[in-house]
């Protein structure tokens, strides 16, 4: 487990005009994207004009802008202010968490795409090109596009959900809604995607549930991949599992955690500082969690502090991972002998459902949120009749499984329903690349 790969310093000059390189050419190549990326008047036949030069000038400075925002920030926070106005001289800090998580997110995007290749394949006589795929490489651009929304959106949506969950934290200083510390949610980040998902197909002239049967598999091998950030991170942790639990793990301290060169870092799991805070008591040998001291227990809190690592716990976050690529490659198997579109995207929806809600049983952060929680912030009186320990204390994320489980089992039944419906009529064609 290792939080931080390696920190990188720009002390002297000549690192100090590497990084300034790097950056640039990050922004041209963003830009360049954007100016490849442009597209004429697209119809349901598909693109009707040549794009203009204007429409990619216009592409590509709206890129090339938003990635040199991107980069005046991140050259402010690294450099110190002898090399840029302002700069923090903090470093680039190469998180295992982040480098996990955009592996898996341009895993998903680009595997999205050559399925959306496929997906929309139509091969059409073109007069001196011979027979041409028409929409398939135009939908595969699409979908990279779709890419950039679904980032933002993603990010948006787990960032509020987070606060959300933690809004009695929150409330206490509003401005800081705007800091750059604080977590992320998975659900959160889902939701947003979906609806920059949904809204993109509606401009782009996409059927949705088309688009989301050959996207929603890409999203869990995207999270496969972050939940192993996760497990390098320490965050997401599960429960105390006791000293008898064979596939139980500890997450080291700040005193502990080195980087890949074996040097400290001074950064430790989050599970671990969240523990070192943690008043409660264990037993140390089955893991049971006490409201108060008893024989043969002791605080959580003192246990850490003594070892330097967090107590044995459940490996969640590879739970997890396991599950979610086992569903990325059980729905690619599926889209084979789909009935109708929306048949995987339900699918997708009922089995990570049960995944997570599975998984969430084993789960040990209190900060995730819980029905304890909730009620603590809002109806103090009945908090009590929901410890924390308690097994009805269900999370925040269980519950929204159990609205996503039930909107996928509508969502199936209604496009079944329907589908039989016009089965009696006569036949059905099977869905465009099926």
């Amino acid at each position: 487990m290792l939080p931080i790969l390696v920190h990188l310093t720009f002390g002297s000059l000549w690192s100090q005009l590497l990084l300034y390189a790097v950056a640039l050419g990050v922004v041209g190549s963003i830009a360049r994207n954007g100016w490849k990326g442009a597209q004429g008047l697209v119809t349901e036949k598909g693109p009707q004009a040549e794009v203009k030069r204007g429409d990619r000038v216009q592409r590509a400075l709206l890129f090339g802008g938003i990635g040199a925002a991107l980069a005046w920030f991140g050259l402010k926070y690294a450099l110190p202010a002898s090399a840029f106005p302002g700069g923090k001289g903090e470093g680039i800090p190469i998180h295992t968490y982040g480098v996990l998580l955009a592996t898996g997110f341009f895993c998903a995007a680009s595997v999205a795409a050559r399925l959306a290749r496929d997906e929309w394949r139509k091969v059409e006589w073109v007069d001196g090109k011979g027979f041409v795929d028409t929409e398939g490489p135009l939908r595969r651009e699409q979908v990279l596009d779709l890419g950039f929304w679904v980032l933002v959106g993603g990010l948006v949506g787990s960032r509020v959900l987070f606060i959300l969950v933690n809004w009695k934290d929150y409330a206490k200083d509003l401005s800081s809604i705007f800091s750059l510390g604080g977590g992320l949610v998975f659900y959160g980040g889902l939701i947003g995607a979906a609806g920059a998902a949904y809204a993109f197909s509606r401009v782009n002239g996409m059927d949705f549930l088309r688009l989301a049967d050959l996207a929603i598999p890409t999203v869990s091998l995207g999270q496969a991949l972050g939940r192993l950030g996760c497990f390098s991170a320490g965050c997401c942790w599960g429960g105390p599992a006791g000293s008898h639990t064979h596939l139980a793990v500890r997450f080291p301290g700040s005193g502990v955690a080195k980087d890949l060169f074996g040097r400290l870092t001074g950064s430790g799991s989050t599970a671990f500082h969240s523990q070192a805070a943690d008043p409660r008591y264990v037993i140390e040998a089955t893991g049971e969690i006490l409201p108060q001291a008893a024989p043969g227990a002791v605080r959580i809190s003192e246990w850490v502090a003594q070892h330097g690592t967090t107590l044995p716990v459940h490996p969640t976050q590879l739970f997890e991972s396991v599950g979610q690529a086992t569903l990325f490659v059980g729905l690619l198997f599926l889209r084979r002998h789909r009935r109708f579109h929306g048949q995987i995207f339900s699918l997708w929806l009922m089995a990570y459902a049960v995944l997570r809600s599975t998984v969430e049983l084993f789960r040990g952060d209190t900060e995730r949120g819980t029905l304890h929680g909730l009620l603590s912030d809002s109806v103090p009186a009945l908090a009590r009749w929901v410890p924390l320990e308690a097994w009805y204390n269900i999370s925040t994320s269980q519950f929204i499984s159990l609205c996503m489980f039930t909107f996928g089992a509508t969502l199936m039944y209604q496009r079944t329903r329907r589908l039989s419906g016009e089965a009696s009529l006569g036949p059905t064609p099977t869905p465009a690349g099926g």
